[in-house]
Formats: C-alpha cells, structure tokens, sequence
C-alpha cells in the first residue's frame, strides 16, 4: 500500500465524503475557509490576555475548521473559480499521477513548499509572539493556498478539455 501524501492525510482527518466535497464547492464554503488562518492567529494570540482561556477560542476556530465544508449548501452553480478550485481539488486528490496531470506535478510540489515555508514562519511567529513574523507567515500560507486554488481550477480545466480522466467527481450533478 502506498504512503498517504498531506493532500490525502488532509482529507481523510476532515471527513471528506462526495457530498461533504459537494457541498464544500459552494464558493461561501471556499471563501470563508480563508479565515481560518487569521482566527487561529487571533485565538492563539489571545493567550497574552486570556492565558489558558485561550484554548476556548482555539477550539472554537478548530470547530469551524471542520464545520465549515459541512455547513453550507450545494451551489446551484460551479462555474466560479472557488468552485472550479475545490473540484480540481478533488481530481488532483484521486488521479495526480496521470500522465495528463504530469505537468503539474512540479509546480504542486513548488507551491506546497511555498506554503509550508509559510506555515512554519507563522507558526514560530505565533509561538514567539512575534506579529511581523505571525503576519508573514500568514501572507506566505494564504499566497501559496490561493495559488494552489488557482492551479486547482487549470488541473480541471485539463481534464474537463482532454476528456481523458474519468472525471465525474469534478462533474457531480451539484444542483441537488
């Protein structure tokens, strides 16, 4: 059995099942999850004020993290970039190794670093209470998950274009 990457250990931890990914292409559900790094910040910044007290908002923003792809309804439409985003996403997650999706590969791997080079940055700036540090972390993290999103949204543009993917978990009847 082959190892699970973070893509796939991510989706797992979540709970991801087709009508939670359904219902997470509502481009609300996309757009929201943007929050979650700046409220994880906040919350864990408010140990300066409210010391252990502050676990209550982590947790919260912990709740929100899960909730968030479950609570909002499926989009009557998915020809948005956010939702175009998650199914790509999803088409990524099931088939990255087809030689169709090959070219894409390189740049994946680039933006993952760029992202976790910034997670590593806002995680030390969050542990050391040092805000410049926090807010370029956050900055480097959102830049990498926003061009993630976008390279999302050219993998299902390859596969919708070349036909050559089995690509119904991209093309889910979403309307209900």
């Amino acid at each position: 059995m082959a190892t699970k990457d973070t893509f796939e250990r991510t989706e797992a931890m979540m709970g991801m099942t087709p009508e939670i990914w359904a219902r997470h292409a509502n481009p609300w559900s996309g757009w929201t999850r943007l929050t979650i790094l700046p409220l994880f910040a906040l919350a864990v910044w408010s140990r300066v004020w409210l010391g252990w007290g502050a676990l209550v908002p982590v947790v919260l923003v912990l709740i929100w993290t899960w909730l968030n792809p479950r609570i909002f309804p499926r989009p009557k439409r998915t020809d948005n970039w956010m939702s175009r985003g998650v199914q790509g996403e999803q088409i990524w997650l099931r088939h990255k190794t087809a030689p169709d999706l090959s070219h894409h590969l390189a740049v994946v791997r680039q933006i993952t670093l760029l992202s976790a080079a910034g997670a590593l940055a806002y995680l030390v700036g969050l542990i050391l209470l040092w805000p410049g540090l926090t807010l370029t972390g956050l900055c480097i993290a959102s830049l990498g998950k926003l061009w993630m999103l976008d390279r999302m949204v050219w993998v299902l543009a390859d596969v919708q274009h070349s036909g050559s993917l089995a690509h119904d978990d991209a093309d889910q009847d979403v309307t209900g």
